[in-house]
């Protein structure tokens, strides 16, 4: 996205440079040439049609082509591919906590493939904060209590700074990152590194411990709605609305049931607000989504898991760092 973000500021970049030379010109030209002399009276001038509807037409063509030009810009830019790798972002005073769907965490520092689309699907933990690469020219405003997306596609190797572009508080301007870009096979030696199992996997682990699997059943006879490939498909609210499932709507069932409660099913579901974490959230919208990708079940998803692996390497790492921080400690 960096050439085509580029071209359009270029683009604007010239023609404000062209206009700033006209109206210049102008003044220049207009104060010589009409300025006043003595027994030279001003000659009025009525209007000229012509005139008038050429400086009307020529600016709004310039600036319905910065428009659609900007418009397609900006849908490539918040539109992620389909198949596009996922991480799981939370923001916090004052550092970031990065976690891929196959389970690896980091703290401050994200690794990616070189030529791999990459989703992001980030919240915060308190205030607001942006997910702001320059190299990338991308940047996302991070918000409490639901999700923004953002995404990109790394063409080159290398390390690029992130860092956090709204103010955040006392040390808003320590609360900096990388992005490092690899090569595949390396990329690949680093996920081997070490995981404790996919977030799905964690995600029906939170699902189970929080008996969530007793009332949504996969036979359809549970007190809850079905689980099983809801997630991105339109569901139908009791009144009478009809909502897409995606992040933000699988967040608000479990913190706020209520607010839109699913037609035939009764207001029973207690609320999770206050009771699981960010993280925890994030891993539970994973399962949900393996639910579809899947095909599985709720009470058979074995197939959305693969074999854990011992939690060493970046993920170990990354969960000391994250709790030295909760406890204060200042993560490096």
């Amino acid at each position: 996205m960096a050439g085509n973000v580029d071209a359009l500021y270029i683009f604007l970049l010239i023609v404000s440079g062209l206009m700033t030379l006209l109206i210049f010109t102008a003044v220049v030209y207009f104060a010589a040439r009409y300025r006043a002399r003595k027994g030279v009276l001003a000659e009025q001038i009525d209007g000229s049609t012509p005139l008038e509807l050429t400086w009307t037409i020529i600016p709004f063509g310039v600036f319905l082509v910065i428009f659609l030009w900007g418009a397609v810009v900006f849908f490539k830019g918040r539109t992620p591919p389909r198949d596009s790798a996922e991480v799981y972002v939370v923001a916090k005073q004052w550092m970031w906590k990065l976690e891929h769907s196959e389970g690896q965490r980091e703290i401050n520092e994200l690794h990616v493939p070189v030529g791999r689309d990459v989703k992001l699907i980030m919240t915060s933990q308190d205030v607001i904060h942006s997910f702001y690469v320059p190299a990338f020219r991308m940047k996302q405003d991070v918000l409490p209590g639901r999700y923004t997306m953002a995404w990109f596609h790394a063409t080159k190797p290398g390390t690029y700074h992130l860092f956090c572009a709204e103010y955040c508080g006392t040390q808003h301007s320590g609360m900096v990152g990388d992005i490092v870009v690899m090569e595949p096979a390396q990329y690949q030696a680093w996920m081997n590194g070490g995981t404790s199992g996919p977030l799905s996997a964690t995600g029906e682990k939170t699902f189970s411990e929080l008996g969530c699997a007793t009332c949504h059943r996969s036979d359809g006879q549970g007190r809850g709605p079905n689980l099983q490939g809801v997630f991105g498909h339109p569901v139908q609210l009791q009144d009478g609305r009809t909502v897409t499932a995606d992040e933000n709507y699988i967040r608000e069932c479990i913190i706020d049931p209520g607010s839109k409660r699913v037609k035939g099913f009764a207001p029973i579901m207690p609320t999770f607000q206050g009771l699981v974490s960010e993280e925890q959230l994030n891993a539970l919208i994973a399962y949900v989504k393996s639910l579809s990708a899947s095909g599985s079940g709720v009470e058979n998803s074995s197939a959305a898991s693969v074999v854990p692996i011992a939690a060493t390497g970046a993920s170990k790492k990354a969960e000391a760092s994250d709790k030295a921080s909760d406890k204060g400690s200042k993560v490096q």
